[in-house]
């Protein structure tokens, strides 16, 4: 700012404040030291099992290099606060009351007589101070001179506004300093632990992106695999991850309830015990086994953890599958190890195998029960044929439950959601939003609406009634054709003889128009050039182009309002700040609440490969409008693409639209643009015009002279 003054510090005392901060909140430097002395501790060795299998892994924890980083960088940490604490205090607040030794609102006299005792005392040529002589004088004319003292009483010293002064702490803030940003660091820690979106390990997604590049084809197992090998359930990475003494018996009882499991696999981390129990822990809850108390309260966290996991999973997944498009040369995952992931997740929440059927989501549904359902007079075998079934089929076939048990059933079953799903293609800020041309960037618009499942007693009946009345319908239209082609030619007569016979018919029709002639002649033979002029205008061929031109404008307006309505909503989406809470799932086995929401994308099922990123919509309460965009093929032709809805928490309810695009030719840009060319014989006027103006004013300074 113009007229202010600054201050620097020439002593650089002040780069130490600034420097300890800097490490303090460098989350690679300060965050490092103190996570990786927490990691240090043991993992508590009471079970047997555990200590066996980790015994190798705990000699190589923390090597020597890690080590000495380690105490370098507490070493570096603590001479900074050691430099910070021996800073003198630089700045003095000047008073030339106290340099006269005299009390503030001294008179002129006073002040006069105790500056001649001072600088007789003080004097260099009597051997005194000559710096305490320099103050005194300064003091001396700041209380004496009118403007000094003004510059004084304003601005706290006696030549003027002084310049701003930087990082000027007091020995009383730098204590607070020191004490606050080691407080600070720690609280951070605790409430800032080194997480990923989803509040996901470092080391998770690292490990997730490593095997999911290394396997692109991803199958259920292998995916449970690494799901269960995440650092949440790691004991020496999380708090919550418990190890019981009762371990080293009850997961080898479960390991040969379950059967294969791969437990004798040496991929790490795979073979680690923590990976081990969580896996077998999950793969026991998806198949809905009775376990112990202690296992139960370990299988809930572990169950817990695993959504947020899956998510994670899926988001990496897309990064690598963007890695890949944008650079090539890289694997991308398969589509489906994606869909893997998601269809993971339903099971989770469902407590559900992957070939289980998903009648078993409702309560009071054993296996058993199932061959009730999938007979042949039924074939029941998904909600939307249990729901479509004639009520009076449905309690027939569900008669192994009591009334209570049969509306709960009808009551959960009325409770899942359907979801109506309507697509709009377009490439927006196009000349033609409705055409597709190679490398633009398609926009499809997603609608959905959500709605229950409606229970109908007569469901069935009236789909089959809508299907006779459509057969009666088509044959009756079909006979009514017969007839008109068969009464056609007689048709034709009598509208002739009724022509003819009608007073009001097609004679009186003739007249008015030869009537219309003549005074047409006779409007022609006095018209004038106006009229001539009003006649061309009014011919069909401009009408038609007249009409055109109004259709055109017309598409344009639509397009341009459409165009604004989509800039607004996507306006106030980024603005709104919609609630997560949506509606709440019905799960018999997971161990807490979980919202109801759903992933939708577009995806190439031949290719087996992503075309835009999921959407994971966390806001669908009763309608919700989602944009998803991709750019179009460089090859012109037709494709055929899906669009894709998938729940994260039911089985079964998964909506598969597809979706055309034909891809046309882009226009090729021009070079040279009409407004770009600039005549030649528009410059040479300008500069004739130039000259002439020049020699014009010659002649106009010759005439004054």
């Amino acid at each position: 700012m113009a007229g202010q003054q600054f201050q620097y510090d020439d002593s650089g005392n002040t780069f130490f404040y600034f420097l300890t901060s800097f490490v303090v909140r460098m989350h690679n430097a300060a965050f490092f030291l103190i996570v990786v002395c927490f990691s240090l501790r043991r993992v508590h060795g009471r079970c047997l099992w555990y200590r066996l299998r980790l015994m190798k892994s705990q000699q190589s924890i923390v090597p020597t290099l890690k080590k000495a980083a380690l105490l370098f960088g507490w070493a570096v940490f603590l001479l900074l606060a050691y430099k910070v604490s021996k800073l003198d205090r630089e700045y003095q607040e000047y008073n030339p009351y106290e340099v006269l030794h005299l009390e503030a609102g001294a008179s002129v006299a006073e002040i006069k007589k105790q500056y001649r005792v001072l600088s007789l005392k003080h004097h260099p040529d009597k051997g005194g101070d000559e710096a305490m002589f320099m103050k005194l004088a300064k003091a001396y004319s700041a209380l004496t001179n009118e403007e000094a003292r003004d510059n004084w009483e304003k601005y706290g010293n006696p030549d003027g506004p002084r310049g701003d002064s930087f990082f000027n702490l007091t020995t009383y803030f730098q204590r607070i300093v020191l004490l606050v940003l080691p407080i600070n660091l720690f609280i951070n820690i605790l409430i800032n632990p080194i997480v990923t979106s989803l509040f996901i390990l470092i080391n998770t997604t690292q490990l997730f992106m490593h095997f999911m590049y290394k396997t692109p084809t991803m199958n259920m197992k292998r995916l449970v695999m690494v799901l269960t090998a995440a650092f949440e359930f790691d004991p020496r990475s999380n708090k919550e991850a418990i190890i019981r003494p009762t371990d080293n018996i009850e997961v080898p009882q479960l390991i040969r309830e379950l059967g294969n499991i791969n437990v004798k696999k040496k991929e790490p981390p795979f073979c680690y015990p923590y990976s081990l129990k969580a896996r077998v822990l999950l793969l026991t809850h998806l198949a809905r086994m009775d376990v112990s108390e202690n296992v139960e309260e370990d299988q809930r966290f572990v169950v817990k953890k695993c959504p947020a996991l899956l998510q994670e999973m899926i988001n990496v997944g897309c990064q690598l599958t963007m890695m890949a498009t944008s650079r090539g040369g890289l694997r991308a995952p398969r589509l489906t190890s994606i869909e893997n992931c998601m269809k993971l997740s339903q099971m989770v929440l469902q407590g559900l195998q992957e070939a289980k059927s998903p009648l078993l989501q409702l309560p009071h549904f054993e296996e058993e029960h199932l061959r009730y359902c999938i007979s042949k007079k039924y074939k029941v075998r998904t909600l939307q044929d249990l729901v479509s079934l004639k009520d009076s089929d449905r309690r027939n076939m569900l008669r192994f439950l009591g009334e209570e048990k049969y509306d709960e059933v009808i009551a959960v079953l009325g409770s899942f959601p359907c979801i109506n799903m309507e697509t709009k293609l377009q490439v927006l800020d196009d000349e033609d939003s409705n055409k597709v041309t190679a490398g633009s960037i398609v926009t499809v618009t997603v609608t959905l609406t959500r709605k229950r499942m409606s229970v109908s007693s007569d469901a069935k009946n009236k789909t089959k009634v809508w299907q006779n009345k459509n057969k009666g319908a088509k044959k009756a239209a079909k006979s009514k054709k017969k007839k008109l082609t068969k009464k056609k030619p007689v048709t034709q007569q009598q509208a002739k003889g009724d022509k003819a016979k009608h007073p009001n018919g097609n004679v009186a029709g003739n007249d008015d128009a030869a009537a219309s002639k003549v005074e047409e002649d006779d409007l022609s033979d006095k018209g004038s050039e106006s009229d001539e002029a009003e006649g061309n205008k009014d011919s069909p061929s401009e009408r038609d182009e007249e009409s055109d031109k109004q259709s055109d404008t017309e598409v344009d307006e639509i397009e341009w309002e459409a165009l604004q309505q989509s800039i607004q909503r996507r306006e106030r989406a980024l603005l709104e700040t919609k609630s997560k809470v949506t509606h709440p799932v019905y799960s018999l086995y997971f161990p807490e609440e979980k919202q109801e929401w759903w992933w939708l994308y577009i995806a190439d099922r031949k290719e087996q490969t992503l075309v835009s990123m999921p959407n994971h919509v966390c806001t669908l309460k009763d309608t919700e409008e989602v944009e998803l965009k991709f750019p179009a093929p460089s090859k012109t032709g037709n494709y055929q693409y899906s669009v894709i809805l998938r729940s994260d928490s039911f089985m079964g309810l998964d909506q598969i639209k597809p979706l055309k695009l034909e891809v046309h030719e882009a226009k090729a840009m021009m070079d040279n643009h009409p407004q770009w060319d600039i005549p030649e014989t528009e410059e040479e006027e300008d500069d004739q015009e130039d000259s002439d103006g020049i020699e014009e004013s010659e002649e106009d300074e010759e005439d004054n002279d």
